[in-house]
């Protein structure tokens, strides 16, 4: 009698671990089990090295004047012409219809495509098209909350909660149109983990940008890349939209350059130029080898909410300055559709408002020249920058290898007179812009905002 009790409850106990396994690897965001999806495609083999890449942003809704993915795979030829070799997608999913402002970010199903922007197929075919040209394909992912009206609103302890036990809008912000998700919840945190790999497989997508990522927890982002990273065959890109150093460190590759935003707008404004290059060096001395800080001059949120680069920089001209500061001088360089163009007016997300891809067509020119050049030299990506000082002009010559590159830009709407520095007096370069040679002597008189793309 008693052999028999040992052995059912020896029996019972592997039942009891074998169930307790089970549960665990349902809500387990670290588990590495065989995905439930089947891949759709072949995973994208020319993911560029972070310091590579050229990134694009589309705005679905002002893109196209049907403002869906169609409309982006028409627009691939010019995308691409950009030097592009990654596109961001902003939120394709259903948009919350309760508390809403229409606002993407605002979403009612992680695992949809809204029938605003198309289909999954859609999706598929756009990633099939960019791939065929050497893009990869990321999609805006919102971990921080969701719609009111989304399905997982009916799992109340999967969001956070005031005292009363009323589920909240995120705690510091005014998006009341959003409820804040619970991240000590662990299933909540497998179903979003498990959200983001449908993508991966479903769509054949290459990674993820991650809105608002400094307020989600550094082990969620590191459980949820070790997940993704697991898929076979895979590279993937992941984007933080925020400004924590942990975000390399949790698996982010690339991390919003807020700081970079912030001093380039102050010193077009009169400012020193060295804020900007102090800028870029305080943010790289704590970076880890191989991770890059994401820089522009304008996103989605900026030409929405506080100017374009046309109006932030005193006109094209200006605009044009400033951008090549922020490819050349370092980090990974972002480009909002619309830009190219000089779009002058705010580019509103929460409606739709088409851009006019006809406009200013000499600005279009002359980004695709500046694109052509930083994607085909390595110096521009990866060279040493030596800077030479001076408050309204920014001289800086980058090295890699036995190549050099100087790039010159005068920040102020006026003509300055830049004497040559001695190190530069009497040598010979050739305007990569213009094809043709120049020698720098003596002192060099700008134009307002005129810039030089020099190589050795």
């Amino acid at each position: 009698m008693t052999s028999y009790l040992h052995r059912l409850i020896f029996i019972s106990a592997i039942l009891c671990l074998l169930l307790n396994s089970c549960t665990d690897r349902d809500v387990n965001p670290d588990s590495q089990t065989e995905s439930e999806y089947k891949q759709y495609g072949t995973p994208f083999d020319k993911i560029p090295a972070a310091e590579d890449i050229v990134m694009y942003e589309v705005n679905l809704r002002a893109f196209s004047p049907g403002g869906n993915l169609q409309g982006v795979i028409d627009r691939l030829d010019h995308i691409a012409s950009l030097g592009t070799n990654v596109l961001w997608l902003m939120p394709i999913h259903p948009t919350g219809e309760i508390k809403s402002v229409n606002s993407p970010y605002s979403v009612r199903d992680y695992k949809s495509v809204s029938s605003e922007y198309g289909s999954l197929q859609d999706l598929r075919k756009l990633t099939d098209a960019a791939h065929a040209k050497g893009i990869a394909v990321i999609m805006d992912w919102v971990a921080n909350h969701t719609a009111w009206d989304h399905s997982w609103i009916s799992n109340k302890n999967w969001y956070t909660q005031d005292a009363s036990g009323n589920i909240i809008h995120p705690p510091g912000t005014n998006w009341q149109d959003v409820a804040d998700l619970n991240f000590s919840n662990q299933e909540m945190r497998a179903a979003m983990i498990d959200a983001m790999e449908y993508w991966i497989y479903e769509a054949n997508v290459d990674g993820f940008r991650c809105d608002y990522a400094d307020g989600v927890p550094y082990d969620f982002w590191q459980s949820a890349w070790k997940k993704l990273n697991a898929a076979p065959g895979r590279k993937l890109i992941f984007l933080a939209e925020g400004t924590r150093n942990d975000h390399f460190t949790a698996g982010f590759h690339l991390n919003f350059s807020w700081n970079w935003y912030s001093n380039i707008k102050d010193v077009f404004n009169g400012q020193p130029v060295s804020r900007i290059f102090n800028a870029h060096q305080n943010e790289y001395n704590q970076t880890p080898a191989g991770k890059h800080w994401l820089r522009f001059t304008t996103n989605h949120d900026e030409s929405a909410w506080d100017a374009t680069p046309v109006r932030l920089f005193n006109g094209i001209d200006g605009a044009l300055a400033a951008s090549v500061l922020t490819i050349f001088t370092g980090g990974v360089p972002l480009i909002y559709g619309s830009q190219e163009v000089g779009v002058l007016n705010n580019v509103p997300f929460f409606q739709k408002s088409t851009i006019n891809w006809n406009q200013n067509p000499a600005m279009l020119d002359t980004y695709r020249k500046i694109l052509q050049i930083y994607s085909a030299e390595r110096v521009a990506r990866s060279g040493q920058n030596t800077l030479y000082a001076h408050n309204d002009v920014a001289c800086f010559k980058k090295v890699h290898n036995h190549d050099e590159l100087l790039i010159i830009v005068n920040v102020r709407n006026r003509n300055v007179t830049f004497n040559i520095p001695a190190a530069l007096n009497n040598t010979s370069w050739n305007n990569a812009l213009t094809l043709s040679g120049i020698t720098l002597s003596g002192s060099l008189v700008l134009r307002p905002y005129e810039f030089y793309i020099l190589k050795k």
